[in-house]
């Protein structure tokens, strides 16, 4: 996992009590095991989860995190198109006033790619191969470091 904070931290948060997570399929990518994998370990971790299924638009993922009011957005991508597609939804996510919202990006992106999408609003990149416990730590702190836990 790549992002800037580390350390355990609960799983719940202030406002809500638990950590809600909206786990996400972008565009044309048919891929969604690995969404269903990461939706049940973070279930599992007490989170509570919506997955949207496939083929969503960046405009239809940021609407469903609006409506849930999800503390989180994870993206599993397979398809080669991560860069385009989080830089739309960080646009849609700051045209809903939304951007308070964490992304963290999965599946397989290379390095090369990380800085744009940092650029684009990505707070975590958590690679393909990523264990349970580091999926579950890197969003437990991602929340602890916006101050709702």
């Amino acid at each position: 996992m790549t992002s800037q904070n580390s350390g355990d931290v609960p799983d719940q948060d202030a406002t809500t009590g638990t950590i809600r997570v909206l786990v996400a399929k972008l565009g044309l990518d048919g891929h969604d095991r690995g969404a269903k994998v990461v939706a049940r370990i973070l279930r599992d971790a007490g989170m509570e989860v919506v997955y949207t299924g496939l083929y969503k638009s960046p405009n239809e993922v940021v609407a469903a995190a609006v409506q849930e009011d999800v503390d989180v957005i994870g993206v599993s991508l397979l398809s080669g198109s991560h860069v385009p597609l989080f830089r739309e939804l960080g646009r849609c996510l700051r045209e809903a006033k939304a951007d308070h919202i964490v992304v963290v990006a999965g599946g397989v992106i290379p390095e090369q790619d990380y800085a744009a999408l940092w650029d684009s609003g990505v707070d975590a990149i958590v690679p393909q191969e990523a264990r349970a416990e580091l999926i579950v730590t890197t969003i437990r702190n991602l929340i602890a470091a916006r101050g709702r836990v």
